[in-house]
């Protein structure tokens, strides 16, 4: 009953905005900075690790006002512990730094007891701060944000325990590019990390231009594609026959009209419109559905961008141009010195290793 009536006239005269405190340090003012209802809880610390425990209990529920009352805890030394606090929740870690905007604190009496009154101002609001999700490395952070790239979200929050430097945008990117069957749209990525030491918080924004229900249908509707391309595939032909299938699956399917597009899987089999990449990425999809290894490398053709298949045929790798093939009127594989014209880094060949100078030679170059 005694704690029940101090946290009574705690929560009373701060919605007052009177002081609650018997020492010169009395003056809590009524924080309304986030427009909602103001929250207070009655605690009891005893030592610096106790009191960073609450403060930052009250940062993970979004809390915006506290009292803490100090046992056997000097105020002297509760005064330094605050400073330390407040210095290290908005500088150093992870959470503090990407929800709290400034602390505010209070050291006096309550009732004769030594205690601190916390005011915490949020830049953001109590559901951001209770959906970041933690995640132990980066491995788990990729399955995370391959999550939210499925489910189309706007955004994702991560906490990652074990923080490496990467580049974001690349892994949206990268991921985008393997899964076309999945993500319809790469989205434009704003990368923001907060924190210090081992452990960050990295904030991810995605930016669509085609609305999240679209995008959802167009997954809807490739899907059943995917799986015929499946079923297309003889399950006791050779490999260079299933890489032969798929090419035929794909070319039987429209008379194509060579166009870029922002969703290149879902405009290439269902209006029969796609530039190269749209071809290469979809094709090196459909590969992997059916455990044929396919790649999809970048480079130019006659001095122009141009995005073509790396698949692995007898021991070694050889090039597939889609659209090339078209011109052919067959299915046609080529050695790297059959690819007259083409230019690519050969460090992205998977497996091999080449010398700097072998990396600056690249590919033969014919360009009449």
């Amino acid at each position: 009953m005694k704690k029940l009536a101090v946290l009574i006239l705690a929560v009373s005269l701060l919605i007052s905005g009177c002081s609650w405190m018997d020492g010169s340090y009395v003056h809590v003012t009524r924080h309304q900075d986030q427009g909602s209802e103001l929250q207070v809880e009655a605690l009891t610390v005893s030592n610096y690790s106790e009191l960073q425990q609450v403060i930052m209990q009250m940062v993970e529920s979004g809390t915006a006002k506290g009292v803490i009352f100090l046992s056997e805890y000097a105020q002297t030394m509760a005064e330094n512990g605050m400073s330390m606090i407040c210095d290290r929740l908005t500088a150093s870690d992870p959470l503090g730094s990407y929800a709290v905007e400034r602390l505010e604190y209070e050291i006096g009496t309550n009732s004769g007891k030594p205690a601190i009154a916390v005011d915490i101002t949020y830049r953001r609001t109590p559901m951001e701060i209770q959906q970041v999700q933690r995640v132990s490395d980066i491995e788990q952070a990729t399955r995370a944000i391959a999550e939210a790239l499925s489910q189309v979200d706007t955004g994702i929050v991560l906490l990652i325990s074990r923080y490496k430097d990467m580049d974001f945008a690349q892994l949206v990117y990268d991921y985008a590019q393997e899964h076309p069957e999945i993500v319809m749209e790469i989205p434009q990525v704003t990368t923001a990390v907060y924190g210090a030491g081992a452990s960050r918080v990295v904030d991810l924004q995605f930016t669509y231009q085609t609305s999240r229900d679209t995008l959802r249908q167009m997954r809807r509707q490739v899907e059943p594609v995917f799986e015929a391309a499946q079923l297309y595939v003889s399950k006791g032909a050779l490999p260079y026959q299933k890489y032969a299938q798929l090419y035929a699956f794909l070319m039987e399917r429209f008379d194509y009209r060579v166009q870029s597009s922002i969703t290149p899987t879902y405009s290439l089999l269902h209006h029969g419109v796609g530039d190269s990449r749209a071809f290469a990425i979809t094709y090196a999809a459909m590969c992997r559905s059916v455990g044929l290894d396919c790649f999809v490398m970048t480079g130019t053709r006659n001095a122009e961008p141009w995005t073509w298949n790396l698949i692995y045929l007898d021991n070694h790798y050889v090039h597939v141009d889609l659209l090339q093939c078209t011109a052919y009127g067959r299915f046609q594989t080529h050695t790297d010195g059959e690819m007259l014209g083409y230019v690519w880094d050969y460090s992205a060949v998977p497996g091999k290793e080449v010398s700097t100078a072998e990396t600056q030679q690249q590919a033969p170059i014919e360009l009449n």
